[in-house]
């Protein structure tokens, strides 16, 4: 097993061009459930590429303004994206980050994390075998700038939205997820490295080929 350690966070990792077509809306909409135990059939880099452009890559870009595959109130865009790669061709064990401007993620921390993650969600045993798990944080400031109080609705809003595309991909892709509400925020920041305040971790989603 690897240790965990902390690495150069400006080594990146280009993401393959997203090029998918699979199953049409309506076929995933009737097929995806929450599962909860997963094979030990490592994901392609290809497949997280597609996972990733689906929550938040960008789509289009309007008078200079990046619009991206989930809606967000103002196109403010709060939400960082953060995973744990446990089983994934192309790609060490550790700690990412997605940078949507140029398709690429960044590594945080190398080793594995499974453990930690593991306790830090109250042992749910979804997390024993995931391939892939995504750790959705916000940014508070974007949105509250603007909004105020009423923003921190808007950002659980559009991290539902987010959670949501990811779950269609996936069953489009042929594979499984689930997301999860319950675990120890602070837990999880220290893990990924974010202070809990300015920003902090709101949601969690397990992937792997389902059993």
């Amino acid at each position: 097993m690897m240790k965990n350690s902390k690495t150069d966070k400006n080594t990146k990792i280009k993401l393959p061009k997203y090029s998918f077509r699979g199953l049409s809306v309506e076929e995933a909409i009737l097929k995806r459930r929450s599962v909860r135990e997963y094979s030990e059939k490592p994901l392609s880099i290809s497949e997280v590429s597609h996972i990733l452009f689906s929550a938040y890559g960008i789509t289009h870009i309007v008078n200079g303004f990046e619009l991206r595959a989930s809606p967000s109130a103002g196109a403010l865009y709060p939400i960082e994206i953060y995973f744990a790669a446990h089983n994934i061709e192309g790609i060490n064990e550790g700690i990412y980050h997605y940078i949507p401007q140029n398709h690429s993620v960044e590594i945080i921390k190398k080793g594995n994390f499974r453990e930690e993650i593991l306790k830090a969600c109250l042992s749910q045993e979804t997390f024993l075998t995931s391939s892939l798990t995504i750790i959705y944080t916000a940014v508070f400031r974007r949105t509250t700038s603007k909004y105020g109080e009423r923003g921190y609705m808007y950002i659980y809003i559009e991290v539902g939205h987010i959670a949501q595309n990811v779950a269609l991909q996936c069953v489009s892709l042929g594979l499984s997820s689930c997301v999860v509400g319950a675990f120890y925020e602070n837990k999880i920041n220290k893990i990924i490295g974010v202070d809990g305040k300015e920003q902090s971790s709101i949601y969690i989603q397990t992937i792997g080929f389902g059993i």
